[in-house]
């Protein structure tokens, strides 16, 4: 296992840079997922720490070493790719193997290795197959007990659920998460899907345009974002936004909107005149005899909860409600949000308000 410290890391295609100054630490035997939307840098930032792609600035330590300069098959590392990356005409053990003949290990050495690594991954009676043989799950499985096998000090997983259908792709979180805890190894997980971020992750890093946006626990970010960006990223549906400006109200302050709708804003530090953006969660926001008015227009029943999408102010909002009540699109319902689950952000900047 290995620690891993990323100090200033940046990439450069010719003139364009794709990455900015990264700062990271990775605790020994930590889970870290990098998530971000496409084209965030994410997917490069791996490369560069399994060494598939140059460094142009900045410093790498995996396991206290340098590694900057260290060829790949010197990291001590193993990566699961999105493809799973099989030889087709190879079985299953001889694709588990391939990486252990490659580097002259007596079989005596990696055959309890790869007969351990079948056990644990459900493997044992399928390693005679062609991967031509096997659904999607299992590739991915056997492209996990070929990197179990390397025993490395850090795993690295680029994005390896996302030719999974769903409801596979829920039992392939379970079950990489579950191998993290039996082998206490290092991993850093690349995603763009953030309900795998939430699930998996120790600590989330959230990446947009080549920069790292928030760092922290998946709840941390959830309950506290640092950002409209961190804030609209995390969460599905994902959070409702409002912007408008301060105004003076009878119990303090208040949010007034496009269409003069105010929303009470108790105990927030903001001073009237000041440009704001509002954020509440669908699921934190409860219907109500009294409180803001929102017009409903598309109903969506999802069996356990109930997505109500509709206006408030002249902006979108979507309501999560547990209840099945009668409610048809069209009607107005009026919808009022705790205090607690109010959140605050400068709307030029996007940073968070106290």
């Amino acid at each position: 296992m290995a620690a891993v410290q990323l100090s200033g890391i940046y990439k450069r295609y010719g003139d364009t840079q794709v990455v900015h100054g990264i700062d990271l630490h990775i605790d020994d035997g930590e889970f870290v997922v990098l998530v971000g939307p496409s084209g965030c840098g994410k997917s490069t930032l791996m490369r560069m720490v399994a060494g598939l792609e140059e460094i142009s600035g900045g410093e790498l330590t995996i396991g206290g070493t340098r590694a900057n300069s260290l060829p790949p098959q010197q990291r001590n590392i193993s990566m699961v790719f999105q493809s799973y990356a099989l030889y087709p005409h190879l079985s299953v053990y001889d694709n588990i193997a391939f990486g252990p003949r490659i580097r002259k290990e007596a079989s005596t050495s990696f055959k309890p290795r790869i007969e351990a690594a079948a056990k644990m991954l459900n493997l044992s009676g399928y390693l005679d197959r062609l991967p031509r043989a096997l659904s999607g799950g299992q590739r991915q499985r056997v492209a996990m007990g070929r990197a179990v096998v390397r025993e490395p000090s850090l795993f690295l997983f680029d994005e390896p659920l996302s030719n999974l259908d769903a409801k596979l792709r829920v039992q392939m979180r379970t079950e990489i998460k579950a191998l993290h805890q039996r082998l206490k190894n290092t991993v850093i997980y690349v995603t763009h899907d953030q309900i795998e971020a939430m699930t998996m992750a120790d600590r989330i890093v959230v990446m947009n345009a080549g920069r790292i946006e928030q760092i922290g626990r998946p709840l941390e970010l959830y309950d506290r974002p640092a950002n409209l960006f961190v804030a609209s990223f995390l969460g599905s549906p994902s959070m409702n936004f409002s912007a408008g400006e301060v105004v003076s109200a009878p119990a303090g302050v208040a949010l007034k909107l496009g269409d003069g709708v105010q929303i009470p804003l108790p105990g927030a530090a903001v001073t009237p005149g000041a440009k704001v953006t509002l954020g509440v969660r669908p699921e934190h926001i409860e219907t109500s005899t009294e409180g803001i008015p929102m017009d409903v227009e598309v109903i969506e029943p999802t069996g356990a909860e109930t997505h109500l999408y509709g206006k408030i102010g002249g902006a979108a909002w979507c309501v999560t409600t547990r209840q099945r009540a009668s409610i048809e699109p069209g009607q107005r319902v009026t919808v009022r949000f705790p205090e607690q689950h109010m959140h605050l952000f400068d709307t030029e900047s996007g940073s968070r308000l106290g």
